[in-house]
């Protein structure tokens, strides 16, 4: 029965005509639902392919001339003959010709009228058709474009963000390289998503932190969030060449012939004593955290031992303080692009996040788990929020054990000390594997197997007091898992994914471009031990962690060492091992002396971000042997029926 309210009662009208309008007027009009999900209805193969160059306003290469960056695009025709404005994916790159991108080492390639033929990687094979522009720039020294690479200092940042000025009308490009013919970018709606692994997505960071408007998303994958991070930590030297090798490494044949005043500020700026310098300042995107407008997507590896995970941590954090809308993926693997360890999943969910950010779809994408984590290759589980609700950091001690050179880890403080020897030889999983034995290259503390799951999620720190018995001295200081696993073969060549032989297709191929890419597999390896976290410190910064001096052998000194952020499950019946030592063999330079290092037991501790803070950790360590109370600890219900998900080429 219908609800008969006074709108509903009508009189009897006297004419049809007068019916009539009035029948216009209250007819019910067709629902039309709010989209969804984009569709590939636009034609790939005839694209519109075209190049600009766009003033930076920047002359670093010295000519007299602005320098332009080149910029490649990929944009669906039918979109531009309706009048239709679309969104941009871009992936500004220093390796599009120099090096390649993806597992591939794809370049771009042109035809004789210099228009792009094909754009590495799939995005413009799957987002063109879908009404997306994809945009491909070259940094300013790259490839096709002007300029110098300053890494990731004002050249690179400002040449990218430019390109995103330009497409909101704000800066001036040309349709050729010295030119005089102006391009507009009439053709996008200025909502800009920019993407990219490694420098890409480095650089996706470094203008975000500008501020720019009409950059709406960024999808960093394995990105530094400060370049000294990346060449040192606290003083000590993760690499033994500075920010100008790299440079050299992807300049452009132009650029190593008129960027010398360049090289030469970086090899200034970056001195090899780990200082920090203004230079260090201009790379730090963490400090402009405050000024990010656009949405971040964030993915890495957490044993990249190439941008490390620490790059993940702060970045986070200081995004999480400005309230900028955040989601993550973290993988078991290396420094490997999530099209190489999760193709189906990564595809569908970067689809489903430009559709949201780009095209304004509510698809749901903002209202699900914030955080998807790998616990073992190909399962995965999500937190609905990250770090969980209820982590807080509980404090641990390292005490002598009943075993001399074997102590324990709890939350007493410990008495004494311990000793050990820098020796350049070794490195964290030799520590590990001999973790119940004393030796001299290390001091290592464990604690008893654990009677229930123990989830460390965040950033620890570890404050050690030790005595130097020369004038320099490195720190290394590592979380273990200790106990049988399967992992990813992070250490391999591959980095936890092996290459297969045969293709799956992503998107729309032409001659020229295909949307087919080798397939890739977990490669795995048993293990008795995880490093977890890891984090490393010349003790002459114990003062500043900007500025280092000589050691008075025989004097204490305290310091702080920052580990890398994580996500970890230590299961029941495994140890948790702390381990301090000297030179990490192969992860950090040497000192250039060879010290003893005596640390004070009752001056050292690690606060560790726990889910349950100290008193899962007390839970833990105390009890008869079980699982956890919930039988997971990952903040929500058991395995999603979605086959390998638990709800959940260069550098």
């Amino acid at each position: 029965m219908p609800n008969r309210t006074r709108s509903t009662i009508w009189r009897p009208l006297t004419t049809a005509a007068t019916a009539a309008l009035l029948a216009t007027f209250l007819a019910p009009t067709t629902a039309h639902p709010a989209p969804r999900e984009s569709r590939p209805v636009h034609s790939y193969e005839n694209a519109v392919r075209e190049a600009v160059w766009v003033d930076t306003g920047l002359d670093a290469d010295r000519d007299g001339r602005p320098d332009r960056v080149a910029v490649d695009i990929v944009r669906p025709r039918e979109a531009a003959a309706q009048g239709r404005k679309v969104p941009v994916i871009m992936d500004a790159s220093p390796y599009y010709s120099c090096c390649g991108r993806g597992n591939e080492s794809q370049k771009k390639t042109y035809d004789a009228n210099g228009d792009v033929v094909r754009m590495p990687l799939f995005y413009d094979n799957y987002f063109v058709p879908r009404g997306y522009a994809v945009v491909g720039v070259d940094l300013a020294g790259t490839n096709r474009s002007d300029g110098c690479v300053d890494v990731g200092g004002r050249s690179d940042i400002l040449s990218a963000k430019a390109v995103v000025d330009w497409l909101n009308g704000r800066a001036t490009a040309y349709t050729t390289r010295t030119g005089t013919t102006r391009a507009k970018a009439t053709w996008t709606n200025g909502r800009t998503g920019m993407i990219g692994k490694s420098w890409d997505g480095t650089i996706a960071n470094g203008v975000a932190a500008t501020g720019v408007k009409g950059l709406k998303t960024i999808v960093p994958i394995s990105a530094i969030s400060s370049w000294y991070d990346y060449y040192f930590q606290q003083g000590a030297p993760l690499y033994d060449s500075g920010p100008d090798w790299l440079s050299d490494y992807v300049n452009s044949p132009d650029a190593r012939a008129t960027c010398a005043a360049v090289q030469q500020k970086l090899v200034d700026g970056a001195p090899r004593t780990g200082d920090w310098t203004p230079l260090w300042t201009e790379r730090d995107y963490v400090k402009d955290a405050r000024k990010v407008r656009a949405s971040v997507f964030l993915v890495h590896g957490a044993q990249d031992l190439n941008v490390r995970m620490k790059h993940v941590g702060q970045w986070w954090d200081a995004l999480a303080r400005n309230g900028v809308e955040r989601k993550i993926w973290l993988a078991r693997t290396g420094h490997v692009d999530p099209f190489d360890f999760r193709r189906a999943e990564w595809v569908k969910t970067l689809h489903r996040w430009f559709d949201h950010e780009l095209l304004g779809y509510d698809n749901g994408i903002d209202r699900e788990p914030m955080a998807d984590i790998e616990r073992a290759p190909d399962q995965w589980v999500t937190s609905p929020v990250w770090p969980p609700r209820g982590t807080a950091a509980a404090t641990l001690r390292p005490a002598h054990g009943e075993q001399p050179g074997v102590g324990t880890l709890g939350l007493r403080k410990g008495r004494g000390t311990e000793t050990f020897t820098d020796d350049p030889r070794s490195g964290e999983t030799d520590w590990a594997a001999r973790i119940d034995s004393a030796t001299a290259d290390k001091a290592g503390f464990v604690t008893g197997p654990l009677t229930r799951d123990l989830r460390l999620s965040g950033s620890s720190k570890v404050t050690v007091t030790a005595t130097p018995s020369t004038a320099t001295a490195h720190l290394s200081a590592v979380l273990v898992d200790l106990g049988p696993a399967t992992i990813r073969d992070y250490a391999a060549s591959g980095e936890g994914v092996t290459t297969l032989t045969d293709r799956d297709c992503w998107g729309a191929s032409t001659t020229g471009d295909s949307a087919c890419f080798l397939r890739t597999a977990a490669d795995t390896t048993d293990v008795e031990h995880t490093v977890v976290s890891r984090g490393w410190a010349d003790l002459g910064t114990h003062a500043s962690a900007h500025q280092g001096g000589p050691l008075t052998p025989g004097k204490a000194y305290t310091i702080t060492l920052d580990l890398a952020a994580t996500d970890h499950v230590v299961p029941a019946g495994h140890r948790l091992a702390l381990i301090v030592a000297g030179t990490d063999k192969d992860l950090i330079d040497p000192p250039s002396t060879r010290p003893t290092l005596t640390l004070d037991l009752s001056r050292t501790k690690a606060r560790v971000p726990f889910v349950g803070g100290a008193a899962a950790f007390a839970r833990a360590t105390a009890g008869p042997p079980g699982a956890s109370p919930t039988g997971h600890l990952d903040g929500v219900s058991g395995p999603s029926q979605r086959a390998g998900r638990i709800p959940e080429g260069g550098r």
